[in-house]
């Protein structure tokens, strides 16, 4: 009974033209808000990148929307399902136009009054965490993130990624290592400075995609800086969580993050949980 279905919509895109998304709102028939507040925002960036947001039932985002959060699921320029030029419309673009698609839809609630605009989120895994760390590192948009095995590092990418995969990113992008200043630009990386506010990170220890270093070295960077930041590695995983006591840790451990962050206070039923994954709070590493 707490299951609402998405609602399709168009987005206008930052050059004019329009991305879509699905959005979710927050639903639980035992609880209300308080009359006039708006509910924090999960944007999320799906994989691919040239997957795509399916409006088919996901029970993790019923765990989302039944404690009070909004979603809204991306299908940002090069998402499969809207026509050859739309999925080809990310070509060159990786890391601009899917992070200013994810920024837009954001602003997009914020201006229907459909999300507080001081507790926006996103979160992505594997492409979609490299468009979260974009849209973190060159936007200032939202209070907080989570990247699920994500890249920060494109030029790394490029070398060590799995074989299948190797160029892939020579469309995306553009030819490597002939635009290596490209790959550096738009590399979350390179460009922490511009990072300022706190992330959760999460990684497969088997990982040959997306391979450890690469959330290890965002979480050692942000740490620098001082940023309130949480690193949970799993070994035995790999690209994509397979285990269901991984996917629920990292579940919950996102949402205690979530509450830290905004204060929020998790119902009674939920601190325990939270207690749980005590540890994701700033500056943390913690294995599974």
């Amino acid at each position: 009974k707490l299951i609402r279905f998405s609602r399709s919509t168009k987005l206008p895109t930052a050059d004019g033209g329009t991305a879509y998304a699905l959005w979710y709102p927050p639903t639980n028939p035992d609880h209300a808000a308080p009359p006039g507040e708006r509910p924090p925002l999960i944007v999320r960036s799906h994989g691919g990148p040239t997957a795509a947001a399916s409006p088919a039932l996901r029970l993790a985002y019923q765990f989302w929307t039944s404690r009070g959060f909004a979603i809204v699921d991306v299908n940002y320029r090069g998402s499969t399902g809207y026509g050859r030029a739309y999925r080809e419309a990310l070509n060159g673009q990786w890391g601009i136009a899917d992070a200013l698609d994810c920024v837009a839809a954001a602003r997009a609630l914020v201006a229907e009054g459909l999300a507080d605009p001081a507790r926006l989120v996103i979160a992505g895994g594997s492409a979609g965490g490299y468009t979260t760390l974009c849209a973190l590192t060159f936007h200032d948009v939202f209070a907080a993130g989570a990247s699920y095995y994500g890249i920060g590092d494109l030029e790394a990418h490029a070398k060590d990624t799995h074989k299948l995969e190797s160029r892939y990113l020579d469309r995306l992008v553009g030819p490597w290592p002939a635009a290596a200043e490209l790959y550096r630009a738009r590399s979350p990386i390179h460009h922490v400075e511009r990072l300022n506010c706190p992330v959760i990170f999460f990684q497969g220890e088997d990982d040959k995609v997306v391979p450890p270093a690469q959330a290890e070295a965002m979480v050692a960077a942000l740490r620098r800086k001082g940023l309130p930041v949480a690193y949970l590695s799993f070994p035995g995983e790999s690209h994509g969580f397979r285990r269901a006591e991984t996917i629920q840790r990292c579940l919950l451990a996102e949402y205690a993050f979530y509450c830290r962050v905004f204060g929020i206070e998790p119902s009674p039923d939920d601190q325990a949980t939270c207690r749980a994954v005590a540890g994701t709070g700033p500056a943390t590493r913690q294995p599974a």
